[in-house]
């Protein structure tokens, strides 16, 4: 049986944030920070930022993948 995630208590900073302390995004991140995004109306602008600033991570090589 798979718990459920109640993703309304999990802001784009805040998945964010977890992203960058480790250093690396897994595919649990990824599922959870698109799931907190197409959960929301809208994006700010800091939040845009905050989305752009992992790409450019994940481009550069700053920020490993793993499954």
């Amino acid at each position: 049986m798979q718990s459920q995630i109640d993703l309304t208590q999990f802001t784009i900073e805040q998945v964010i944030h977890q992203i960058f302390t480790f250093r690396r995004i897994s595919r649990m991140d990824q599922h959870l920070l698109m799931s907190v995004l197409l959960s929301k109306d809208s994006i700010n602008d800091l939040e845009k930022t905050l989305i752009d600033k992992v790409f450019v991570a994940v481009k550069l090589g700053r920020l490993r993948i793993v499954d």
